[in-house]
């Protein structure tokens, strides 16, 4: 009827949609959840979703810091705006909230976390960062294509060899991970959604 509000959508919902219940964590991953208790507010269900078995926690999380935070040629913008436009292609639905949130928080622009969300052909990007999500988006959408003139692109937009890796490797860690996140119904911690706006 007209004038009625929607249904609204369940606020906490579980992590996955596998029944999977959290398994005993390592005084390690213990303490990183910790960490993103104090920081955050709550522990990403990324996370949530892993701990089922600590072995396997443990290597996602030092895979993925070790990509999206050590020291690197490629910003953690950048690398954000990476994972968004991986996530876009593949349609993932929680890495592009919980990474679109990431990029609008690094760049202090929500109009570019969202036309990355979207289409980030659509966006005012420098020819650095075309060049970096044009070759993001070949590896996500037709990997067998890429060729040395690929590689040479990225190098004229003045990123150098270990860039290149770098880019490659945050390229196909989200390609995984979106998929691993469609397969299980990964679901977005709710904060994400109105936070940087």
């Amino acid at each position: 009827m007209v004038g009625e509000q929607p249904a609204r959508q369940d606020v906490s919902p579980a992590p996955t949609a596998l029944g999977l219940s959290q398994g005993a964590l390592s005084p390690e991953m213990t303490a990183y959840f910790a960490k993103c208790e104090e920081k955050l507010g709550y522990v990403p269900n990324v996370l949530l979703a892993y701990a089922h078995d600590d072995a396997k926690l443990q290597a996602f999380a030092t895979f993925y810091n070790d990509l999206m935070l050590a020291p690197s040629g490629l910003s953690k913008l950048e690398r954000e705006m990476i994972a968004v436009v991986v996530s876009s292609l593949n349609r993932c639905y929680y890495c592009l909230t919980a990474h679109g949130q990431a990029v609008r928080q690094l760049s202090g622009d929500p109009v570019l976390g969202e036309m990355l969300v979207m289409n980030y052909r659509a966006a005012a990007l420098s020819p650095r960062h075309r060049a970096m999500l044009d070759f993001a988006a070949k590896m996500t959408e037709a990997s067998h294509r890429l060729e040395e003139e690929d590689r040479q692109a990225l190098r004229a937009a003045g990123f150098g060899e270990r860039d290149i890796w770098d880019i490659a490797a945050v390229a196909s860690f989200f390609n995984m991970s979106n998929r691993m996140a469609s397969a299980i119904d990964m679901r977005p911690n709710p904060q994400y959604h109105g936070a940087s706006r």
